[in-house]
């Protein structure tokens, strides 16, 4: 007579796996600055609270706001689909520091609330020194419309 075992393990010895744990990865991509090399960047949201944080060079705005739980939802995940990190440069002067916005840019610009002259896109605006002391307004509300939304595909 065959004995029946109660452990799983041994009745199906190919199931048996090992599973590792790996440290928790942060939603956003951001780097830590090094000392001496920090840049300064200031989100004022809907309410007029400002809040300055210390960034990296090659920081993305939307990562910044969402690593530190600020009000700016980045629906498409940061790959210039929709225009839910809209953003608004204060200063047009630091605006002109910034690179010209492609035309993926500028056509989620179009779909974008409250659009102003020094408006942006947070996940297409990356942190450089010469932007150190960025002003960014949040506007007081953002259109979640994606390029898939608009992609002649009917929706019934």
């Amino acid at each position: 007579m065959v004995e029946k075992s109660s452990n799983a393990f041994e009745l199906f010895p190919r199931a048996r796996r090992r599973f590792g744990v790996s440290a928790l990865a942060r939603h956003e991509h951001r780097t830590t600055p090094k000392p001496g090399e920090e840049i300064r960047v200031t989100f004022i949201d809907k309410d007029g609270v400002e809040s300055t944080f210390e960034v990296a060079e090659g920081d993305n705005l939307l990562n910044i706001a969402q690593s530190e739980d600020l009000d700016m939802e980045g629906a498409c995940g940061g790959s210039c689909a929709c225009s839910t990190c809209h953003v608004i440069v204060e200063s047009s002067d630091m605006y002109d520091k910034m690179p010209e916005p492609e035309d993926d840019e500028n056509d989620m610009l179009d779909l974008a609330f409250g659009l102003t002259e020094t408006s942006r896109l947070g996940c297409q605006v990356k942190m450089k020194k010469e932007l150190d002391g960025l002003r960014i307004k949040l506007p007081s509300m953002t259109r979640n419309l994606q390029a898939s939304d608009f992609s002649g595909a009917k929706k019934s």
